[in-house]
């Protein structure tokens, strides 16, 4: 029993090693796309806030734009 239970433990682990790898691979290809689009005139920092957008639901983005609204309004920006 303590035999299989450390067999599926080490398979876990890794399969979580192998998976870390991929992710790290992944960051990397991440980075270069950014590089890319950097070197052709793009502004990656803008791109990535571009990305965070697109993966919020329209009324969380709605609703945090609209407390920004808010608090540049109360300071006085724009």
């Amino acid at each position: 029993m303590a035999d299989s239970a450390d067999d599926r433990l080490r398979l876990l682990i890794e399969r979580i090693e192998r998976l870390e790898e991929e992710k790290k691979g992944i960051g990397d290809d991440i980075k270069d796309v950014y590089g890319e689009a950097k070197a052709t005139g793009y502004d990656a920092k803008i791109m990535r806030q571009i990305v965070r957008l697109r993966k919020m639901k329209p009324d969380d983005r709605r609703e945090m734009e609209a407390v920004l609204e808010t608090y540049k309004n109360a300071l006085g920006i724009d």
